[in-house]
């Protein structure tokens, strides 16, 4: 009898699941909302474009701030008047500075020993600046250690950055994340330029990184979760132009400035306006969507109604009265982590983060072959003629991306620049060093110059592609991350960029030894890179992932369509079911629409 009533006990229900309506996004919020019509939608959109400009002068501020200087020693007499007594010893590294001396000055002879064997230096800083970082402190000689690590503090305070304020992102909001960051950014930003020694400053600049990370992070989170399927790269895309703009104006305000701690306040000062976002900007509607914070989400959705001066009746799919149903759910965040549980979203991030890593990693080896020793041409004479060289092939590859990305897709764009990336890095290590041994041959004909000719040549389109590669992974990733751990998804890839930039400084410090070996390594990495590229899925015109299941149904597709009439190699998601090894994924596959795509998310 008691097991009777024990049986009798009827078990509680699982929890039911959410309206599809309100998971469905980009097909049933968004176009309640207007889209990108709305004004409030538009207004939202401008105001993530105008940081990019200042964030763009903060990224590239140490070419001017730690820019190596040409400089010479001086001594004193018995009365106590200063000359010069060594010649001038010229910045000689592949970086910012420039890698030639400046004509009528004599070039350095000798060891360093007695170089540096001096108690006053005077500078000549070609970056603009009166002085800067290096000559404030005298960073020459046994203390040049030192600049590299001031250039790996921000470096790595963004990649630590970008890991920790993406998680927190995903758990907290968009919002407090930028908010907080631009509140931090100021007191670590103001205060570098109050440094005492270069260790202050080195500390204070990885804090700097951290914040500037969260800024960026959050940014384009929010930039991403605003669009439409059909506008994400359009906007994206306007935002990476803002941000070349600071990097080709940088000169300008360096030469305004003309003292390094003035640059620094006016680089910082700017992010003082976005304290004002607190109270004009919300939190993504679409994550408060996704994580099932309907009470939020509602008021959010009425604000957008009454700036955007819509009327309520035009809700035809019923969003606002499904909310009403589920506004007592209780909210469901997500960490990264619990990615590391999927079959194919954890690969396809992996695979992003790889081609990241490589792009920037293999771009500082482009660099240093058109702008070291071996390629004494024309073009790098001078800093300014450096900078603005490097800054001119980064707006070509984004003004290349945007035909090539609208025509092939993510993937397919991303495939093209890397076999570019690749056949440019193979030519330049293979075909330069056999032309290097045919020119040694006294008939041969061929001179040092062809092959510095063909070193530049390889370099720039390896630049150009290489920029591409890295730029383009971000996005992509940004894209098929579901917005639960959209934040922790563009972490990752932001923190493998910043990995790749970080191989610069470190071949500095090691003064370029093993440099060959690093090229070949990065240019092993490019063919991988190629293979697993085809394994990504295609985002173009998809909607994006809101959780996880849905980052799941993006599943790999043909490069190229199948004729009409042929049966497809791939099968997608609503065909599994008839698939009687997969018995498993009927029941997931059951729930899927007859009209998906090939990727499982439906088009707009």
């Amino acid at each position: 009898a008691a097991g009777a009533e024990i049986q009798a006990v009827p078990v509680p229900p699982p929890a039911a699941a959410c309206s599809p309506l309100l998971l469905d996004y980009d097909g049933s919020v968004l176009p309640f909302l207007g889209g990108l019509g709305g004004r409030y939608q538009r207004t939202l959109v401008l105001l993530t474009w105008v940081p990019a400009l200042v964030i763009g002068f903060s990224k590239f501020s140490d070419s001017f701030l730690l820019d190596q200087p040409d400089f010479w020693c001086r001594e004193a007499d018995g009365q106590g008047n200063w000359s010069e007594t060594l010649a001038p010893i010229h910045a000689n590294h592949s970086g910012n500075g420039s890698i030639f001396p400046p004509p009528g000055l004599p070039t350095p002879a000798g060891g360093n020993a007695s170089e540096c064997g001096c108690r006053e230096w005077h500078y000549r800083i070609r970056a603009g600046l009166v002085q800067n970082v290096v000559s404030k402190w005298d960073l020459v000689c046994d203390s040049a250690w030192k600049v590299h690590i001031a250039k790996f503090s921000l470096l790595v305070g963004l990649i630590f950055g970008h890991l920790i304020t993406g998680c927190i992102a995903d758990w907290v909001g968009r919002r407090p994340v930028l908010l907080f960051s631009v509140i931090f950014i100021l007191i670590f930003g103001l205060t570098v330029a109050l440094s005492v020694n270069v260790t202050m400053f080195s500390t204070l600049r990885f804090f700097e990184g951290f914040c500037l990370a969260g800024i960026v992070l959050s940014l384009y989170a929010l930039r991403i979760e605003l669009c439409p399927p059909g506008h994400r790269f359009m906007i994206t895309m306007v935002a990476s132009f803002i941000e070349m703009a600071g990097q080709f104006l940088m000169p300008g305000l360096a030469a305004l400035c003309r003292d390094w701690q003035v640059l620094q306040a006016v680089i910082i000062c700017p992010f003082l306006l976005m304290l004002f976002y607190w109270v004009i900007f919300p939190e993504s509607l679409r994550w408060l969507m996704a994580t099932q914070q309907f009470e939020a989400s509602k008021e959010l959705i009425l604000q957008f109604t009454h700036k955007n001066r819509m009327n309520t009746e035009s809700d035809i799919k019923g969003v606002v009265p499904e909310l009403e149903k589920e506004i007592t759910r209780r909210p469901k965040k997500v960490c990264i982590v619990k990615v590391v549980g999927t079959r194919n979203l954890w690969k396809n991030i992996v695979v992003l983060c790889v081609n990241s890593l490589t792009g920037y990693g293999i771009h500082h080896c482009f660099a240093k072959s058109m702008m070291g020793h071996e390629a004494k041409m024309a073009i790098t004479h001078n800093f300014y003629a450096d900078y603005y060289t490097m800054a001119g092939i980064a707006l070509a590859s984004c003004l290349a991306m945007c035909p090539v990305v609208g025509f092939l897709g993510r993937r397919g764009g991303l495939l093209l620049f890397m076999i570019l990336t690749a056949l440019a890095s193979l030519l330049q290590l293979g075909l330069l060093n056999l032309i290097g041994k045919y020119s040694q041959l006294p008939d041969s004909g061929m001179s040092d110059s062809v092959k510095d000719k063909f070193s530049v040549a390889f370099s720039i389109v390896g630049m150009f592609s290489s920029h591409a590669v890295g730029s383009l992974s971000v996005f992509f990733c940004a894209e098929i991350t579901p917005t639960v751990i959209r934040g922790g998804g563009l972490g990752l890839v932001l923190a493998s960029a910043g990995f790749g930039r970080l191989t610069a400084p470190i071949m500095e410090l090691h003064n370029q030894k093993g440099y060959f070996l690093h090229h070949v390594i990065f240019a092993c990495c490019t063919l991988i890179c190629i293979i697993c590229i085809l394994l990504l899925p295609e985002s173009k015109n998809q909607n994006l992932p809101e959780n996880i299941p849905d980052g799941e149904h993006y599943t790999r597709q043909p490069l190229l369509p199948h004729k009409k009439g042929e049966q497809p190699l791939l099968l997608t998601n609503s065909e599994l079911k008839d698939y009687s090894g997969l018995h498993d994924s009927a029941a997931v596959s059951d729930g899927i629409s007859e009209n998906t795509t090939a990727n499982g998310m439906k088009s707009m």
